[in-house]
C-alpha cells in the first residue's frame, strides 16, 4: 500500500505540474460567438494538431457569454463579436491584463436561403409584402444583431419592417429560421455562409459601426499557458489566413 501510494503521488505531480516556461498540455475551453462556428470548426484541429491541445467551444451570444464568465463560468479564452464586451469584462477584472486583442472584423450580409422563389437586388427590397419575415439576431445581446437594426434605420425602412422581424438568440439561429422556412430572410455574418449556399448582399458598413471582434484570456483560467498559445495561433498568420477565407476582414485599427 505504501508503495502504490508513492506512486499515485507521483503520477499525480506529473499531472498537476509542466516543466517551467512549458504550457499545460491539456484542454481548453472556448467561449466564442455565434458568428465564429465555422471559422472555429477548422481552426480548432488545426490548432490542436500543433500543439496537442484540444480545443472544446462554446458558441452563444457575446452578451450571453459575457454575462456567463461573469457568474465564474470556466472559460479559458472568451472570443467576443465586438470590443465593448471584452473591455468591460477587462474592466471588472474578468480578462487577464494585456491580453485583450482584435482579432477580425466582421461583415453582415442579407442572406435569402437556397430554393427561396424571392429574388432581392438591394436591401430595400425586403420592404415588398412578399418578404413576410425578416430574421435577425437579438440586438440587446448579438453584435452583428445591433448592426442590422442601425443599417435598416439608416436606410430609413426599419418602420416598414419592423413588425415583420423574427429574433434569433443568436446568429445561428437567426440564420436557421431562414433555412427552415420560418422567414424569407436573414441578416447574418457572411462567415456563416457557405460557398454557393443562397443568395446573399453584403450590408454597406458605412450604415453601422465596424464590427470590430476583441478577444481576451480570462483572468481565473489556471492554463493561462495553454490559452495564451491559441490566442497566438488565430493572431497569427494561419488563424488570420483561416478567418480572412471564412468571409471575416482584418480588424480596424483602434485610435
Amino acid at each position: 500500500m505504501l508503495v502504490l501510494c508513492s506512486v499515485l503521488i507521483a503520477v499525480g505531480c506529473q499531472t498537476q505540474s509542466s516543466p517551467k516556461g512549458q504550457p499545460e498540455r491539456s484542454e481548453l475551453v472556448v467561449a466564442a460567438a455565434a458568428n465564429l462556428t465555422d471559422a472555429f470548426a477548422e481552426i480548432g484541429p488545426r490548432f490542436t494538431s500543433k500543439t496537442g491541445i484540444r480545443v472544446v467551444f462554446s458558441f452563444g451570444a457575446t452578451a450571453d457569454l459575457a454575462r456567463q464568465i461573469e457568474n465564474g463560468a470556466p472559460f479559458d479564452v472568451f472570443a467576443s463579436a465586438d470590443t465593448e464586451h471584452i473591455d468591460l469584462l477587462e474592466r471588472r477584472g474578468r480578462i487577464t491584463s494585456g491580453t485583450r486583442a482584435l482579432y477580425a472584423r466582421g461583415r453582415l450580409v442579407m442572406w435569402l436561403p437556397p430554393g427561396s422563389p424571392l429574388k432581392a437586388t438591394q436591401i430595400g427590397d425586403i420592404t415588398a409584402k412578399e418578404f413576410e419575415r425578416v430574421a435577425i439576431a437579438k440586438p440587446d445581446i448579438a453584435p452583428y444583431g445591433q448592426a442590422t437594426v442601425d443599417s435598416l434605420r439608416s436606410l430609413g425602412i426599419w418602420n416598414q419592417i419592423e413588425s415583420r422581424v423574427i429574433y434569433g438568440q443568436n446568429v445561428s439561429q437567426t440564420k436557421q429560421y431562414a433555412a427552415t422556412g420560418n422567414a424569407e430572410v436573414a441578416f447574418i455574418p457572411l462567415a456563416l455562409v457557405k460557398p454557393g449556399e443562397g443568395a446573399y448582399i453584403e450590408v454597406n458598413e458605412e450604415s453601422h459601426k465596424p464590427i470590430n471582434q476583441a478577444l481576451g484570456i480570462v483572468k481565473d483560467s489556471p492554463k493561462q499557458a495553454a490559452a495564451r498559445l491559441f490566442v497566438d495561433f488565430l493572431l497569427g498568420a494561419e488563424g488570420q489566413d483561416i478567418l480572412l477565407r471564412k468571409g471575416y476582414s482584418k480588424p480596424q485599427v483602434e485610435r
